[in-house]
């Protein structure tokens, strides 16, 4: 693996093969260059964002460009069981911190929930800019761990939208997790569970609350609709903290890490 990865149009990358020649241009071109700073000779990591990865050797670069020959071309397999973080809008931007180290750790997908008690508030006039800073900050943080595949960012749900979304995940075989500090059961016995009967390709969901916790009636509706209050631990954690330890403990159990 080499010590940078930037990310590249999914068709050039599939229609790449060993000993090409590729020519970057564009903002990851620019970051390369002038951000990086890298130079000929350098290996890269090209990826696609679907699990293609390209290593490639610098052979140039020039203004906003960058020359490479393409050395090895390997194509990542995904999850067997992959893991969706939902995650409450936080203040102090915690939600973004959550989400950049799920993203960092593992997670293939996150979704911004309008809880009844985060503090934070997305209207319409602030819904698009605060979904391309999600956006932008999971890019950043698949680029830093190197993952060949880029977690999609989930359209934004309120609770009423959040169960219903619970339901149809539940009905296609996922289990569904709210992490809660009165639940009975902790994460690890719920995933060992579910995991004797699971089949491949069904997914964990993650639900984490904002600062003031999950109401009693949103808990209610997400267990109405097949969820499960799963405790984490003794401890209760910041809303930056509890989605990416529940995300180390749930891949460890699921035999990923």
């Amino acid at each position: 693996m080499s010590n940078h990865s930037f990310v590249i149009d999914p068709e050039l990358a599939r229609n790449s093969v060993p000993g090409d020649t590729l020519e970057l241009s564009g903002p990851e071109a620019h970051h390369a260059v002038t951000v990086k700073r890298v130079a000929a000779g350098e290996h890269l990591d090209l990826l696609d964002g679907q699990g293609l990865r390209l290593t490639v050797e610098v052979l140039g670069t020039g203004k906003d460009l960058l020359r490479a020959r393409v050395l090895e071309c390997t194509q990542e397999t995904g999850s067997d069981h992959p893991v969706t973080l939902v995650q409450a809008l936080s203040k102090g931007e915690r939600d973004l911190q959550a989400v950049e180290s799920a993203v960092e750790l593992g997670v293939l997908a996150v979704r911004p929930w309008q809880a009844d008690r985060s503090i934070v508030r997305w209207n319409a006039a602030k819904t698009d800019k605060a979904l391309a800073k999600w956006r932008a900050q999971v890019r950043s943080a698949q680029k830093q761990s190197r993952r060949a595949f880029e977690p999609e960012v989930l359209a934004p749900a309120h609770s009423k939208e959040l169960a219903k979304a619970v339901a149809e995940d539940v009905q296609a075989g996922a289990l569904v997790l709210v992490l809660h500090e009165k639940a009975r059961e902790p994460v690890a016995a719920h995933v060992a569970g579910w995991l004797a009967g699971a089949e491949q390709g069904q997914k964990v969901v993650m639900i984490v609350g904002p600062e003031g916790g999950i109401s009693d009636s949103e808990l209610e509706s997400f267990t109405d609709a097949g969820a499960h209050a799963a405790l984490l631990g003794q401890h209760v954690l910041r809303a930056s903290t509890a989605g990416p330890a529940a995300l180390v403990l749930i891949r460890h159990l699921l035999g990923e890490i």
